[in-house]
């Protein structure tokens, strides 16, 4: 019988698309909500001009930072609704799936920025996660129902 290998964070990196979109912190709430529309993404890292990560934002910052506050997206810059790098949860590549679920879970995030040592290298969402774990639980029942039926 096969072992169970414990799916990490770099495994659903390797099965999502390589192009990482991210925004300027000194562009427009609405510049980043019309790059998210047209992606059909929910978040954008925010990276300064020489490619550091300064932040992240999402739609739910747009929603409660904008919208709540009667702030307009034409008017109001990026940097300033965004959850500046120091305070964002991240996640290492080599996590396993279960931890970044327990984090993304319990901190009610819907999206982690991932890094190799200190190189950003992907976002995973909530979504992927679950899929993940689903997928990860299929190829277990797979396995017993073998185990069970002797086709081991």
């Amino acid at each position: 019988m096969t072992h169970l290998v414990m799916a990490k964070v770099s495994d659903i990196l390797k099965n999502k698309p390589k192009q990482l979109w991210s925004i300027l912190p000194d562009a427009t709430v609405l510049d980043a909500l019309k790059l998210m529309a047209e992606k059909e993404i929910g978040v954008l890292m925010v990276l300064d001009k020489k490619g550091k990560v300064a932040g992240i934002i999402s739609e739910r910052d747009y929603a409660r930072k904008i919208v709540l506050k009667g702030k307009t997206s034409a008017k109001t810059l990026v940097k300033e609704i965004m959850t500046p790098a120091s305070k964002m949860f991240t996640i290492k590549y080599d996590t396993p799936v279960e931890d970044c679920m327990v984090l993304m879970t319990g901190k009610h995030i819907r999206h982690v920025p991932v890094f190799d040592r200190s190189q950003f290298v992907g976002i995973i969402s909530i979504g992927d996660v679950v899929k993940s774990t689903i997928s990860q639980k299929d190829v277990l029942i797979d396995q017993l129902s073998d185990y069970i039926a002797g086709r081991y």
